[in-house]
């Protein structure tokens, strides 16, 4: 409605004539009757009555109903339509019921908008689709034209008639200007509304805010000030208990306790490994903190690997969302201390790596000492050196755990690296070769590995040769049977001085002369007749042992030293074949087939 006002300014307004008068376009005005017949006077009257009621908060389509209802009350007219000036365009807003008076789509108005815009705010004659008489009576208020009431006649109607038609247009445009104006009324008064109850939204919005990012410095001043502390897993947890007022449970990847806080005992044990994977699988798909029965459980990431766990123990599921975001930013915390930690520990690595490939492999560095001592570790005194090799288990950082913790059980002070397939321990002190076997058993839960010792040495340039020895010693171990356990190389008898025989293309050629046959014929068939030899020697001429041994029956075991005697042409009863063969066989076992 308030569109029609604005439109209707830019309409010429009827130059105003005496009261009781309308101007008629193209005809002279229409004037109140001279005289008043009663039919009249009760027309005016219920006139007078509608306008009450249009007046009394009737919305602008009762109001547009009553005025079409009343025109056929007031003489020979008919009510077509009533259209309002919306935008600059008359629309139509109501019309005629078509059952009640033969059917409007009879009478359509053909073009009605430009029809009515030609009027120019006037009131004047209008064409239908037939040859009824038409006419468009203005809607007036005080800002101006809003509308027509469009009523149709089968022949012009006298003036006192029309009278009265123009007589309810003035009511009703008054009525709808008054219906626009209460609905304008409601629409300030619904958004002054909105505006208070957004006002009010927007103000507890930014009261939460404020609080929210308080919490937040709170939780950041105390977990910096943790770090700054440098209290570690424990400081973290603290931290975390008394932001939230829940427990706090601080647990490495494998779900190892590292640190607890607040009020009760930890559960004992370490949880189920398939178990714990598919919770820290959930987690990292879910990249908030998780829910685990009565934990609430994140995640401490570093580069998207999982170095550690915060839990927060809430069996009553009180944790909400400013409990969430402590626990997220404790993560933080924790994986950076946690990477530290580990970054520290690799640089301790390497220089340790570093420092027992230069000591094995011979270096003449003054600063060898101060470098050992560097990682903690005293150099001075006796000293061996360990070589650790498991089957079917590689030698990566959770090998090379195992062995650092065996060595710690049993309180040896050594220095260890990796070197190709194997753990390398430069050991202080007395051998434990079988103990260190043992411990690193039980911590891989598998007993397929050897241990070699290699000799003591009192300085630095003796760990060359005590490595070698070791190797050695490793060698033996894996040759024999079984190929699994502990070797000291002080302990090897015959193997010892094989093994460090000077002129070694003498001792090739010895073990060729001897053995070279039953190689060759190995290498062509594929059979085992050399190792089937030694081991016929190292069970002491044993037909069962040797058997057992070899897990092959006593008449195969009869078979190839058959073929031993055929293909090598000596004989193993003759005292001096027997004695070279068998040195010839600790040669080989410790040289390696590979080299001869």
């Amino acid at each position: 409605m308030h569109g029609a006002q604005s439109g209707a300014r830019g309409l010429a307004r009827p130059t105003r004539r005496n009261r009781g008068t309308s101007s008629v376009q193209g005809q002279a005005p229409v004037t109140a009757p001279a005289t008043w017949s009663r039919e009249q006077l009760a027309h005016l009257y219920r006139l007078f009555v509608l306008a009450m009621v249009m007046f009394d908060g009737r919305e602008e389509a009762e109001i547009l109903r009553l005025a079409l209802a009343t025109v056929p009350q007031l003489g020979p007219c008919r009510p077509e339509a009533c259209y309002l000036l919306k935008d600059g365009r008359f629309q139509l807003a109501a019309v005629t019921d078509p059952d009640t008076d033969g059917g409007h789509a009879r009478r359509d108005m053909a073009r009605a908008d430009e029809q009515l815009t030609v009027l120019g705010g006037e009131d004047g004659t209008v064409r239908f689709r037939e040859d009824d008489w038409g006419w468009a009576v203005a809607l007036r208020c005080a800002g101006g034209l809003i509308g027509y009431l469009v009523v149709s006649a089968e022949k012009p109607p006298s003036d006192d008639q029309r009278f009265l038609v123009y007589a309810l247009a003035q009511p009703t445009g008054a009525a709808l200007y008054n219906a626009d104006s209460r609905r304008r009324d409601r629409e300030y008064a619904w958004q002054t509304l909105r505006g208070k109850e957004e006002r009010e939204a927007t103000n507890e919005w930014l009261t939460a805010l404020v609080a929210e990012l308080e919490q937040q410095r709170t939780v950041h001043e105390v977990l910096a000030r943790t770090s700054v502390a440098d209290d570690g897993e424990d400081g973290i947890a603290r931290a975390v208990f008394q932001l939230t007022g829940l427990p706090a449970c601080v647990e490495d990847r494998f779900g190892n306790l590292l640190a607890w806080a607040g009020p009760g005992a930890p559960a004992c044990g370490k949880p189920e490994p398939l178990r714990r994977e598919q919770l820290l699988q959930d987690a990292m798909r879910a990249l908030n903190p998780v829910r685990d029965k009565d934990r609430l459980v994140g995640l401490a990431r570093h580069h998207g690997e999982i170095l550690g766990t915060i839990a927060l123990i809430d069996p009553a599921t009180e944790a909400g969302e400013a409990e969430e975001f402590t626990l997220e930013h404790a993560c933080t915390a924790l994986a950076l201390e946690l990477a530290h930690r580990r970054n520290l520990a690799e640089v301790e690595l390497r220089l340790r790596r570093e420092l027992v490939n230069d000591l094995i492999t011979g270096t003449d560095d003054s600063a060898t000492y101060t470098r050992a001592e560097a990682v903690g570790h005293d150099l001075h005194g006796m000293h061996h050196v360990a070589v650790v090799q498991w089957q079917d288990t590689p030698a990566n950082e959770r090998f090379m755990r195992a062995v650092s913790r065996a060595a710690q059980t049993l309180g040896m002070r050594s220095l260890l690296a990796r070197r190709s397939e194997i753990a390398v321990l430069i050991v202080q002190g007395e051998s434990h070769g079988e103990a260190l076997y043992e411990a690193v058993a039980g911590e891989l839960d598998s007993r397929r590995g050897a241990v070699g010792i290699g000799g003591p040495c009192e300085v630095t340039d003796g760990l060359p040769r005590s490595f070698d020895q070791a190797t050695r010693a490793l060698s033996v171990r894996r040759r024999s049977q079984p190929p699994y356990g502990a070797t000291d190389f002080d302990q090897l008898g015959i193997y010892r001085i094989l093994a460090q025989g000077d002129d070694g293309r003498e001792v090739e050629q010895f073990v060729r002369d001897w053995l070279g046959h039953l190689l060759d014929y190995d290498g062509t068939h594929g059979t085992d007749l050399v190792p089937t030899l030694t081991q016929y020697f190292d069970c002491g001429g044993n037909y069962d042992k040797t058997a057992r041994a070899l897990a092959i029956h006593r008449s195969t075991l009869r078979y190839r030293l058959q073929r031993i005697h055929e293909v090598s042409g000596r004989r193993l009863n003759d005292v001096e074949s027997r004695l070279n063969l068998q040195v010839a066989t600790r040669i080989w076992k410790v040289s390696g087939s590979a080299t001869l």
